[in-house]
C-alpha cells in the first residue's frame, strides 16, 4: 500500500521510462564538435624556395645552398638574402657569388659507349647515333662532352651544364682520360720509348702524359692516359709508327670510372661526382 500511495502522490518511479522526457537525451548530439580544419594554402608555382633553386641550377644541394644563403654569397634582384625559406619567383635575377643562374635542372648522365655508334645528335646518313642510348634518360636536352669515334667504345659524359662542358673539352684543364688499346700486334719497347718522348704528326706534336703496357696481356694491349681532344689522337699515335689499333676503350674519363656500368648502360652522376667535376682546376 506505502508503494501505490507514494505513486499516487505523483512521485516518478526512478528507471520509469513514461514520457520519454524526464532524462537528456544522450549521444553524439551533445559532443564537442571538431574545429574545421583551415584550407591549405595554393603554392604559387610560379615561386620556388631560394634553396631549390640553387640546387636545380647545379651549384650544389639544398642543404650547402642553405649555408651559402646564411653566409650572404647569394643575391635576388641585386640585394643579399640570408633569409631561410626565401621564395624566388622564375624571372627573378639570382645570383651566386656574382654569376646569374638558371632555374633549369642541371643533368649529368654518364654512359658506357658500345661500338657502332657515333657521337652526334642526329645523323643524315641514318646512322645510329649515342644520343638512341640515352633517350629515355631525360627528358632535357643533353648533349655529348667531347666525342667518341664510331668504333670506341668507353666513356661519354652528357649534361645540359654549358660551363662544366667547356671546361672539360678545353686543353688548359688537362682533363684525364685513359684509354685501353688492341693492337695488331706487339708494340716494340722501341716504339714505346717513342711514343713517351713525344711524336710529331701532320697537325703538330703530341705528347701522351703516360703509357705502359697492361700487366698479365699480351704487349699488344696498352695503357694509354692523354688530355689531348685532338680528332682520333689515339688511332693516329699508334698508326704514326705502323700499328693498327683494334679495339680501344675509354676507361677513365675526369675521374669517373665504368665500375658497374655494363656496356650499352648509363647512370646519373652522384652528387659528389658533379661537385668533383666542378672543382677540377
Amino acid at each position: 500500500m506505502m508503494k501505490s500511495d507514494n505513486n499516487r502522490k505523483g512521485k516518478p518511479a526512478r528507471n520509469s521510462r513514461e514520457g520519454g522526457n524526464s532524462q537528456k537525451p544522450q549521444g553524439k548530439k551533445f559532443a564537442p564538435q571538431p574545429k574545421k580544419a583551415a584550407p591549405p594554402k595554393k603554392s604559387n608555382p610560379d615561386e620556388v624556395r631560394l634553396n631549390r633553386y640553387i640546387a636545380n641550377a647545379g651549384i650544389c644541394s639544398r642543404r650547402e645552398a642553405d649555408t651559402y644563403i646564411a653566409a650572404g654569397n647569394v643575391t635576388v634582384n641585386g640585394k643579399p638574402v640570408t633569409e631561410m625559406g626565401y621564395k624566388v619567383k622564375r624571372s627573378d635575377d639570382v645570383r651566386f657569388d656574382g654569376k646569374r643562374l638558371s632555374l633549369e635542372k642541371k643533368e649529368y648522365i654518364l654512359l658506357n659507349k658500345p661500338k657502332n655508334f657515333i657521337t652526334t645528335t642526329s645523323d643524315e646518313k641514318g646512322r645510329r647515333t649515342v644520343m638512341e642510348l640515352i633517350s629515355s634518360a631525360s627528358n632535357a636536352r643533353l648533349l655529348p662532352v667531347g666525342r667518341l669515334d664510331r668504333n670506341t667504345m668507353g666513356l661519354l659524359l652528357f649534361t645540359n651544364d654549358g660551363d662544366l662542358t667547356k671546361k672539360l673539352t678545353h686543353p688548359k684543364h688537362g682533363v684525364r682520360k685513359i684509354y685501353h688499346v688492341h693492337l695488331d700486334k706487339s708494340l716494340s719497347v722501341a716504339d714505346l720509348h717513342k711514343i713517351e718522348a713525344g711524336l710529331e704528326l701532320e697537325d703538330g706534336p703530341i705528347e701522351v702524359d703516360s703509357i705502359s703496357f697492361v700487366q698479365g696481356a699480351p704487349k699488344r694491349e696498352l695503357g694509354i692516359e692523354i688530355h689531348s681532344g685532338r680528332n682520333r689522337i689515339v688511332r693516329r699515335i699508334f698508326e704514326h709508327l705502323g700499328y693498327e689499333v683494334t679495339k680501344l676503350d675509354r676507361v677513365i674519363f675526369a675521374g669517373l670510372t665504368k665500375k658497374d656500368l655494363p656496356r650499352g648502360h648509363w647512370r646519373h652522376l652522384t652528387e659528389q661526382e658533379v661537385i668533383n667535376l666542378k672543382n677540377i682546376k
